[in-house]
């Protein structure tokens, strides 16, 4: 299974405000791409487009070359951040309901609907109400009903909210294995550990319009540095020297950005200077640091 999804110029206004702006990025089948932004960016907005559940006033939304419409959207998953579900329905009835709607036999939809409650720990809530099951096994039952139908393409939007530990790994868990067998998964959060955990590859919009795109990458890029010191919480001990950049502290953890002509050991002795050291580690660009740089430019 391979496949494209393109969003291709996409521009909307509600009045006077710009929801999307000339909005573009695609997403390939075989990988969790995350669609990070700040309160407000148009994250929603697009994945609505995505089911023509919002108008464009301008550009286009393609699957493998083929404008996006209701053939299309049948091989699609849509889990809304809105409660999509009736909340009269029992459980297992709406997810097998949804699965019939998208082209799916009695006898099939109900097999499907077993195996992904099942496989979501929510089949002994399967003759419950759905308004009778709490908000963490709504957001299971949900996830059921956007893959009941096997769907090529995934869009999820929030899936994570309000979810204990347990629901977070089961969710990461079943969104990985999706791509792993070759469908698209397209998910928004703004949980960023741990989008930085599940995804490849991430696209980050502000005001409607793309400000950074590309690869969860853990070694590429100026080299950084984790920092803590004893009883320090502000890390101004590190601001001022030559060739650092201080690109964020996250209590007590001063996180450093290195120039490639310093040397690690004039910032070693810095921090010894300042106080006893309890942590000097290389690592990674944090993905809330690309976040953040991206909502800076």
């Amino acid at each position: 299974m391979a496949g494209l999804l393109e969003l291709d110029g996409l521009s909307r206004r509600f009045g006077t405000v710009t929801a999307l702006n000339d909005l573009s990025f695609s997403v390939p089948s075989g990988q969790v791409v995350g669609f990070l932004g700040p309160n407000g960016a148009g994250k929603t907005t697009t994945m609505r487009a995505i089911f023509g559940l919002t108008d464009l006033d301008a550009g286009s939304v393609r699957w493998n070359g083929v404008p996006v419409g209701g053939t299309q959207r049948r091989h699609f998953g849509y889990m809304p951040e809105e409660r999509g579900l009736y909340p009269n329905m029992l459980v297992a009835e709406e997810v097998e309901y949804l699965g019939r709607l998208h082209g799916m036999d009695t006898r099939s939809a109900a097999a499907a609907t077993k195996q992904w409650l099942e496989r979501l720990d929510v089949a002994d809530r399967s003759t419950s109400k759905v308004e009778t099951v709490s908000h963490g096994n709504q957001q299971r039952v949900q996830l059921a009903a956007a893959l009941v139908h096997d769907p090529e393409v995934l869009v999820l939007d929030e899936p994570l909210s309000g979810l204990d530990p347990t629901g977070i790994d089961a969710i990461g868990e079943v969104l990985v294995e999706q791509a792993r067998a070759g469908r698209c998964v397209l998910f928004s959060s703004h949980q960023l550990d741990l989008v930085e955990d599940l995804c490849e590859s991430v696209a980050i919009i502000d005001r409607g319009r793309l400000v950074a795109r590309g690869t969860v990458d853990a070694t590429s890029g100026a080299r950084r540095l984790s920092v803590r010191l004893e009883g320090d919480r502000e890390g101004a001990w590190a601001r001022g020297i030559p060739g650092v950049t201080v690109s964020e502290v996250d209590g007590g953890e001063v996180r450093l950005v290195l120039d490639d002509s310093t040397d690690s050991d004039v910032v070693l002795d810095a921090a010894r200077a300042a106080g006893r050291v309890t942590e000097f580690v290389f690592g990674r660009r944090r993905l809330s640091e690309v976040f953040r740089e991206a909502m800076r430019r």
